[in-house]
């Protein structure tokens, strides 16, 4: 069975120091598991895109099947946290098994916002 390929969106702002120095992790996760789609999203240069989301801690990823989203949140700024979180996702993505927001902890509201973004990967 193939792996499933990832939506890996990380939401950051320029004027956000830690997400600075997620940056270059975020690269190396890229390298790590390259098999993703991965998308750096600043959330002031792309209100847009972002539309409903409140970014409330940075770095927040978004990782996302065929507009499923898996999991939406804040995540530590090291590269085997994000390794280990993708491939936990990865799994549940093979599995079919798509949390809703309360298994994600977001109001309905935020869940239907990070689905808007999903689709739009």
């Amino acid at each position: 069975m193939s792996q499933p390929t990832l939506d890996v969106v990380c939401l950051c702002a320029a004027w956000c120091g830690t997400c600075r120095e997620y940056e270059a992790t975020f690269a190396e996760l890229q390298e790590a598991l390259p098999g993703h789609r991965y998308r750096w999203i600043d959330i002031e240069d792309e209100a847009d895109l972002v539309g409903d989301i409140d970014v409330e801690t940075f770095p927040t990823l978004l990782v996302a099947y065929q507009g499923h989203v898996l999991f939406a949140g804040p995540v530590l700024p090291r590269l085997g946290d994000a390794q280990r979180l993708i491939e936990v996702q990865m799994h549940q993505a093979a599995q079919g098994a798509f949390p809703g927001a309360a298994r994600l902890g977001l109001p309905v509201d935020q869940l239907q916002a990070y689905e808007v973004v999903a689709r739009a990967m």
